[in-house]
């Protein structure tokens, strides 16, 4: 069951520096708009499946808001960056810039992201557990 009023950000599960941007969604989000599903879980699986997009490609985060959009690469980080508000948004102004140059960027980033951040594991609080789709 989706929640329409969240936003859903799928990400790779595997991938330390991915879990480290979803850690710091988490400390950022204070009006708990989102919740977070690795693109490997079932829910994730499915997302994709349902949208005819390629399961095993893992290096683009998806930001979906049920009934609504999905969004992929810079455009979601922009997005999201405009819902956390405050400081964060400035950023989501460059969504104006065009897409074939800040997705170039974003898939740079991407391709060596598991060297940009260590592997560690990230333990959600039980709080924050809360806000992660496993199925």
């Amino acid at each position: 069951m989706t929640d329409p009023n969240k936003y859903y950000l799928f990400y790779d599960g595997d991938c330390g520096f991915c879990n480290h941007w979803v850690q710091w969604i988490l400390e950022n989000d204070k009006q708990e708009r989102f919740l977070f599903a690795a693109l490997q879980s079932d829910f994730g699986q499915r997302f994709l499946n349902e949208r005819n997009l390629p399961t095993a490609e893992l290096s683009t985060v998806y930001l979906w808001k049920p009934g609504g959009f999905y969004l992929t690469k810079s455009k979601a980080a922009f997005a999201i960056a405009g819902l956390l508000g405050g400081k964060f948004k400035l950023l989501s102004y460059l969504r104006f810039l065009p897409s074939f140059i800040t997705d170039y960027f974003y898939s740079i980033v991407a391709k060596y992201r598991q060297e940009l951040a260590s592997q560690k594991c990230f333990l959600p609080s039980p709080e924050e557990r809360k806000r992660f789709v496993d199925q």
